[in-house]
């Protein structure tokens, strides 16, 4: 009965034109846009102290491009640091050991209570509290010492800097993770006596990537800029060589413009690889909730 008389209600209506819903605020917002848009390229085509010349002439500068490739290689190893040390700590944090859980949370606690841009420079001025590095017998003899001026580059010390931090953070993100996990995984695996280790490897962390993916994606791209921090120690990454150049000629504006453009390049790229790595690891989980809804609305 409800269904004829809703198909009665409907058949009324049926020769009724439709009409589409307005919706002013949106005209209005692309208004404003498309004048503010021309009012900044009107800005870039007008404006000669940005010496756009100048920026096209420096983009593939050889020193720019040396600077870039530094940044890359800084961003790869620091966070080759941070993911392998921070699931090591996340691990630890999640351990039934009373000392490696405090471990790991003092390491966390210490590392992300403190600015990175300290940690860069305690790890390149540590030699002048630790002159040496030394390797031997505990409160006796040494076998070997170096000048930690010598072990402890600029390189290294924004490797340390920056990998020992972002591990801190990393260590969170593969623990709520591994947590994501249902535990009964965990067993089963227990069940068919495999060791721990095995189970991290085998069972928890690849069902944990799904949810450890895009956060850790999104911590390569801050990677990628937090590198600029460098500068404070002189390592020569792409700001600090922009910084150099225009120290020279005072073109400060063009050459920022230079590194900005790279450092967008970059993260472009690196967005791009993100979508494609999270639709990979969510293939499955979209697969089985695509089936499901097929089979609600069919019902076979």
């Amino acid at each position: 009965m409800a269904a004829d008389a809703a198909a009665g209600r409907a058949g009324v209506h049926a020769d009724e034109p439709i009409v589409r819903l307005r919706h002013p605020g949106r005209w209005v917002a692309a208004a404003v846009l498309t004048v503010l848009l021309a009012m900044f390229v009107n800005f870039v085509a007008t404006t000669e102290q940005l010496r756009l010349d100048l920026v096209v002439g420096y983009l593939f500068e050889r020193s720019i491009m040396i600077g870039l490739l530094v940044t890359i290689q800084v961003t790869v190893l620091a966070m080759l640091v941070g993911v392998a040390l921070g699931t090591v700590l996340a691990i630890m944090r999640l351990s039934d050991n009373p000392l490696l859980r405090g471990v790991a949370g003092t390491y966390v606690w210490l590392f992300r209570g403190t600015p990175i841009l300290v940690q860069l420079l305690v790890w390149f001025f540590l030699g002048t509290v630790l002159p040496n590095l030394s390797l031997g017998v505990p409160f006796g003899p040494e076998l070997l010492s170096v000048s930690t001026n010598t072990v402890i580059t600029q390189f290294v010390a924004a490797i340390l800097g920056l990998g020992l931090n972002e591990a801190a953070y990393m260590a969170e993100i593969v623990r709520a993770g591994i947590g994501s996990v249902d535990h009964g995984q965990t067993e089963a695996a227990q069940a068919l006596s495999m060791s721990p280790a095995l189970t991290y490897r085998r069972i928890v962390l690849p069902q944990a990537a799904r949810v450890i993916v895009p956060p850790t994606a999104n911590e390569v791209i801050s990677m990628l800029k937090l590198t600029s921090l460098c500068l404070v120690i002189g390592l020569p990454e792409l700001l600090t060589t922009a910084q150099l150049i225009y120290g020279r000629n005072f073109q400060q504006i063009p050459l920022l413009i230079v590194a900005s453009v790279w450092y967008i390049v970059l993260t472009t790229l690196l967005t791009f690889v993100q979508n494609r790595i999270e639709r990979r690891t969510s293939r499955g989980v979209l697969g089985a909730s695509h089936r499901r809804s097929r089979f609600a609305i069919g019902g076979r």
